[in-house]
C-alpha cells in the first residue's frame, strides 16, 4: 500500500498542475486534479495486483518497461475520460490524455525503478541475515 500511496501523491501534483494550466479555470482544474488520480489510484492498485498474481506477466515483473506501458495504456483511458466529462471539452480531454499520462508515465517509470531497487535491496539484506 506504501507503493500505491507514494505514486498518488506524485500522480496528484502532476494532475494537478496539467489540468489548471490547460483549463485556466481553478475549480475544473481541481476537480480533473482530483478526480483523475484517485481513479488512476484504483487503476494502479489493480494493475499491480494483476502484475503479482497472473503468472505470465510475474514472470515478467522485472520489465520496466513493458510494465510502463501497459499502465499507460490504462492512465490514458482514464485521463481523458475524467478531463472530457469533466470539462465538456475533447480538446481538454484529448491534451488532458496527451500530456497528464506522458508526464506520469515517465514519473511512473523511476517510481518503479525506485520501487525495484528497494525490494531488491530489501532482499539482500535478508539474505544476509540468514
Amino acid at each position: 500500500m506504501k507503493k500505491t500511496l507514494t505514486f498518488a501523491s506524485i500522480h496528484f501534483t502532476i494532475a494537478f498542475s496539467v489540468a489548471y494550466v490547460l483549463t485556466g479555470d481553478i475549480l475544473i482544474g481541481s476537480l480533473i486534479a482530483m478526480i483523475e488520480p484517485m481513479v488512476n489510484t484504483v487503476a494502479f492498485y489493480f494493475h499491480e495486483r494483476l502484475w503479482q498474481t497472473v503468472s505470465y506477466l510475474k514472470k515478467k515483473n522485472s520489465a520496466t518497461g513493458l510494465k510502463t506501458t501497459s499502465f499507460a495504456v490504462v492512465h490514458f483511458s482514464v485521463a481523458f475520460t475524467v478531463a472530457y466529462l469533466l470539462s465538456g471539452s475533447w480538446l481538454v480531454g484529448g491534451l488532458m490524455a496527451a500530456v497528464e499520462p506522458s508526464i506520469n508515465t515517465l514519473a511512473y517509470y523511476f517510481h518503479e525503478r525506485v520501487w525495484t531497487r528497494k525490494q531488491s535491496l530489501v532482499s539482500a539484506k535478508q539474505a544476509l541475515q540468514v
